[in-house]
């Protein structure tokens, strides 16, 4: 059995509300508390956002796991992201004097994997010659929401690396993850046989 890298959480949830944020702060891993506009709030707020986002991703491909069971693939993909994210936000959710070796984090490994799997998929697709509009599919606009929000976290973070040192690799992953979001959009549209969009900077003028 793999010996346990990352210490398992430490909870117990028996009551959603507890009024201690009424004053507006929250509690941080270590115990502080801060106020619930801080950057650092917002950064694993965005990255909290971003993993609900890819559970829609998940949700609109299982109508169609059935006839496509390439789909399967994908979607251990994005459950493995999930993961990945939360122990994206444990770490920006912790100061960096309380960080230990066994807090969870992103590793190194974890990046390399989303550049295995974006260049594997890739290599189905064709070249792009110009820009990708959403659309096509609503799988596809969720993954490009998911984008969205993916880069937005990557923005809250190096603003918040500039008030308090992050982990390097919290900012390579969420860079790389939003690379692999747009990958994956395009090959959802590939396999589900829909038409791609691309960008006509004169289409409002052609003759349809």
């Amino acid at each position: 059995m793999r010996k346990k890298e990352f210490h398992d959480p430490k909870i117990s949830i028996n009551k959603v509300y507890t009024k201690s944020g009424d004053s507006g702060t929250t509690g941080l891993v270590g115990g502080q508390r801060i106020q619930k506009d801080d950057i650092r709030i917002e950064a694993y707020g965005d990255v909290d956002e971003l993993n609900a986002t890819i559970g829609g991703c998940i949700e609109a491909l299982r109508p169609f796991i059935s006839d496509q069971i390439e789909l399967e693939t994908i979607i251990e993909k994005l459950l493995r992201i999930q993961h990945e994210l939360f122990n994206t936000g444990t770490i920006l959710a912790t100061l960096p004097e309380d960080i230990s070796s066994t807090l969870p984090r992103i590793k190194e490994e974890n990046i390399l994997q989303l550049e295995q799997e974006m260049d594997e998929l890739n290599g189905v697709l064709q070249t792009l010659r110009s820009f990708v509009l959403p659309g096509g599919s609503k799988a596809n606009i969720w993954f490009h929401m998911a984008r969205n929000i993916c880069r937005r976290a990557e923005r809250k973070c190096i603003t918040l690396n500039r008030k308090s040192e992050i982990d390097p690799l919290v900012i390579k992953y969420l860079n790389r993850l939003s690379d692999a979001l747009f990958v994956y959009s395009r090959w959802v549209n590939y396999i589900l046989a829909c038409k791609e969009i691309t960008w006509n900077p004169n289409y409002s003028t052609k003759n349809n």
